[in-house]
């Protein structure tokens, strides 16, 4: 394959990625970190370097179209992203011990606990409820547009989520993926915050969380230009593409699509780290 077509699968499979990532608040590279290894034979290690400068373009890019529509909540993301940041930076430095099967095996089980827990629904709506104390200190509330109104919602379990983000940075930093599905999902279900909101707080969150490892693995010599630049370019106007989908989009479909693309990711990454083919 010459560089000419490799620049090209990349920037192709990089756009449906970064539409996908803007779209559910995966980040992208929960696609493109499995597209580059498994598709085109990229070492998992160049994967992630590539992926977490993608992931800084992809929020940037949504972030400017989620914030002027009213979906992204800034306070809030800043708020986790102290917990971010510090996982982030430790799961940097583990990555470079971690044998690369075991990052994939641990990859596609992060993929598939996301895509199970996705497919279930609040069954208690807090649209409107009375914030935590913790919360109501902070200010960790908002309004978001729905259906022609701005519907109020606040932070619920603010240490649970404030935890929980640990995780996810540690995730980030270790597998490149941005860890948007893990930060959606404490958002949407430890914190319930609505869907489209998690999305978009989850966007701009992943961009911040990035940049804290991605200068682990530049100093590494992780970050080839030849991988990360057209993944970055098509990861972008994905992004921007996604952004303006999820002003009309409906929830339910958003959550399908989620669950139904990261669990065939998952097990595909699970198989070929178990078998060998990554090692």
């Amino acid at each position: 394959m010459t560089q000419l077509e490799f620049a090209a699968l990349a920037w192709g499979g990089s756009l449906a990625a970064g539409f996908l990532g803007s779209l559910s608040g995966l980040g992208g590279g929960v696609v493109i970190v499995p597209m580059l290894v498994l598709g085109l034979h990229v070492d998992v290690h160049y994967a992630i370097g590539a992926s977490l400068i993608s992931v800084i373009g992809t929020s940037a890019g949504a972030q400017a179209a989620h914030r002027q529509e009213g979906f992204s909540n800034t306070r809030l993301g800043l708020f986790l992203e102290i917990a971010t940041t510090l996982g982030a930076i430790c799961g940097a430095f583990l990555s470079a011990s971690t044998p690369t099967k075991w990052i994939a095996i641990l990859f596609g089980g992060v993929l598939l606990y996301s895509a199970s827990s996705s497919m279930g629904s609040r069954k208690q709506d807090t649209t409107g409820r009375a914030p935590d104390a913790l919360a109501a200190k902070l200010r960790l509330v908002g309004s978001y547009p729905h259906e022609g109104k701005l519907l109020p919602y606040s932070a619920r379990r603010v240490p649970l989520g404030f935890g929980l983000m640990f995780g996810a940075g540690t995730l980030s930093g270790l597998l490149g993926i941005g860890s948007g599905a893990v930060k959606v999902l404490v958002l949407d279900g430890a914190m319930q915050i609505p869907f489209k909101v998690s999305t978009a707080t989850s966007n701009f969150m992943i961009g911040v969380t990035a940049v804290a490892s991605a200068g682990v693995y530049l100093r590494r010599g992780y970050i080839n230009p030849a991988v990360a630049m057209p993944v970055t370019i098509g990861v972008l106007l994905g992004s921007l593409l996604g952004a303006r989908v999820l002003q009309t989009a409906r929830v339910r479909p958003m959550r399908i699509v989620f669950a139904i693309v990261i669990a065939l990711l998952g097990a595909e990454m699970i198989f070929n780290g178990l078998t060998g083919k990554l090692s």
